[in-house]
């Protein structure tokens, strides 16, 4: 028999019991982040440690680049750590709130409402860019070659470059809130307990997540996909 494919079969794992909107893995550590102010990290996804962000406002997104953890949300909270310990609050320029960020190319990028966009080479220093829509896109990757943007009624676009972008099938109309890319699989979360697993970005399938709970983020690594969202729920999948 075959083994299942990746990202279709998942665990429960026990956390601190806040929300949690989005996790990331670098430098050996996953670190997810949330409601109030909320971040853990985990050397395994099992096992999870609370840390001081020094912000009560929401966190909805991490990433991980250049020995550097960025965590973006809330009124345009932006944080970032060399280690997933010790968080400095930064300057990003704008009052929104920012859903998503990621790395590639020497760049940090960061999407949040009313289509704010913003670059950094360090995450220190932010620049605000055009992205001609309004549309609210609350997850933005970069993996295998391929940007791949997720949010609103299930809405999945990719980009080769950032610059142009392809609207994909979803299957769902569910709010997809955060992507992910690891074992030649994209993997994608959001409302209602929705997982969406594809081979390169263009075709999903829908998987069986086991729970009802919004899922707001996910991470790929040691050898293992990590979800994680409301009422403190982690799914963890090889």
């Amino acid at each position: 028999m075959s083994a299942p494919p990746p990202g279709s079969t998942w665990t429960s794992r026990t956390s601190k019991g806040s929300s949690l909107y989005g996790i990331t893995y670098g430098g050996g550590t996953f670190v997810a982040v949330g409601y109030g102010g909320t971040i853990l990290t985990s050397p395994d996804g099992v096992s999870w440690t609370a840390r001081t962000s020094g912000t009560s406002n929401w966190i909805e997104g991490v990433t991980y680049g250049n020995n550097t953890f960025v965590a973006v949300g809330e009124g345009g909270t932006i944080l970032t750590s060399p280690d997933g310990v010790n968080w400095t609050r930064r300057t990003s320029g704008t009052s929104n709130t920012l859903h998503g960020v990621t790395y590639s190319n020497g760049l940090f990028v960061a999407v949040g409402r009313n289509g704010t966009i913003l670059t950094s080479p360090d995450g220190r220093s932010w620049t605000a860019r055009t992205l001609g829509t309004g549309n609210w896109l609350v997850g933005v990757i970069y993996s295998n070659g391929l940007f791949v943007a997720v949010g609103r009624n299930g809405t999945i676009l990719t980009s080769p470059d950032g610059r142009s972008w392809t609207a994909r099938t979803s299957g769902t109309g569910n709010w997809l809130s955060s992507a992910i890319y690891g074992n030649g699989t994209f993997v994608a979360v959001g409302e209602g307990g929705t997982i969406l697993t594809s081979p390169d970005g263009v075709t999903w399938t829908r998987r069986t997540s086991g729970t009802n709970n919004w899922l707001y983020g996910v991470a790929y690594g040691n050898n293992t996909f990590v979800a994680v969202g409301e009422n403190g729920t982690i799914l963890t999948s090889p």
